[in-house]
């Protein structure tokens, strides 16, 4: 297949980051104990440069009733306080100061003293929610699907293998199989790890998916001397079994954010439809790109761009491997 040659282009976006990690949403929660009192949850990321300066705004008439503690959790600052909103807050805005110059959303969930929950996903070009009066099925279906295709499109280390599995598939039938092989193994972990039925620590995970994307790289560059390794013998196989750890590295994003209690299931699905949405576009956009560039019929931009994706991408990936274990 012609899919390889269209790594210059694909490695150009990808090049404006340096690092794979993803981009971890705010969370923030509110939950009311009794009659215009609400609890709130605060957790926004941390990057390199420290805290992210984002700070919640409530609505008019609402005014801290308890101090505010914080302390730092898996590299997000976390803090609880209480407030008190004199009037109803029904109709009114919860926004996120600072939210436009960042490149983080912010998961908000509320819940009501009548057990109903509201979610909605701030995003940077709308940071802001205007309450309603009454919760719906579609705010979570939209929420967490949105959350996780946004996931697997920043998900730098996530799209590279897959890539690099398209660089190594020679047929469509490969492709498909290749493809519902990784969905149905990162499913079943991203479920699982979820739900809690299994817990695995999230630092060696992310680890060894920089190493699944190096492992690629290597069969590539076997496969270029005439070795034929078993991710080509057998792509389907290898998608599943590294599929099955990048379920896991979903979770951990998923987990940063929690399930609304009331709809778990519900959740659950569509930010993983949301995540295969997401891998289809990129997959789609590989396909797209890589007919158009096979009409050009130009035979020495293929043999350039296959060479300048294998060393890329082993390149990024060792930076990733040895970075992500020197933070254990």
């Amino acid at each position: 297949m012609m899919l390889r040659i269209i790594i210059s282009l694909i490695l150009l976006l990808l090049s404006n980051s340096s690092i794979a990690d993803e981009i971890r949403p705010g969370y923030l929660e509110l939950n009311e104990d009794s009659p215009g009192i609400y609890a709130v949850l605060w957790k926004v990321p941390q990057n390199s440069g420290g805290k992210l300066s984002l700070v919640p705004r409530f609505p008019d008439g609402c005014t801290n009733k308890t101090a505010i503690t914080s302390h730092t959790i898996n590299s997000a600052r976390l803090q609880r306080w209480y407030i008190h909103c004199a009037d109803n807050v029904v109709g009114q805005r919860i926004s996120i100061k600072n939210m436009n110059n960042s490149n983080t959303d912010v998961l908000l969930r509320l819940k009501w003293l009548d057990g109903s929950v509201s979610t909605a996903l701030l995003k940077p070009s709308a940071p802001f929610y205007i309450i309603p009066e009454k919760s719906s099925t579609t705010d979570v279906v939209v929420t967490y699907l949105r959350l996780g295709t946004k996931h697997i499109l920043l998900g730098v280390d996530h799209l590279l293998f897959v890539f690099a599995l398209l660089l190594i598939v020679t047929s469509t039938r490969q492709l498909i199989a290749t493809i519902t092989s990784f969905t149905l193994a990162h499913s079943i972990t991203l479920a699982a790890a979820t739900l809690g039925a299994v817990q695995v620590p999230q630092q060696p995970v992310e680890a060894v998916i920089a190493l699944s994307i190096l492992f690629l790289a290597v069969e590539i560059v076997h496969g270029k001397q005439g070795r034929k390794g078993v991710a080509a013998r057998w792509p389907w196989l290898v998608a599943f079994i590294f599929g099955l750890l990048h379920g896991f590295g979903f979770a951990g994003a998923l987990t940063e954010v929690g399930l609304p209690q009331h709809a778990i299931p519900l959740a659950l699905i569509f930010f993983n439809l949301g995540v295969e949405l997401g891998q289809l576009v990129f997959v789609a956009i590989v396909l797209f790109l890589s007919f158009l560039l096979h009409a050009l019929k130009q035979q020495k931009l293929m043999g350039w761009a296959k060479t300048a994706a294998v060393y890329s991408i082993g390149g990024l990936s060792s930076f990733w491997l040895f970075e992500r274990i020197y933070a254990f």
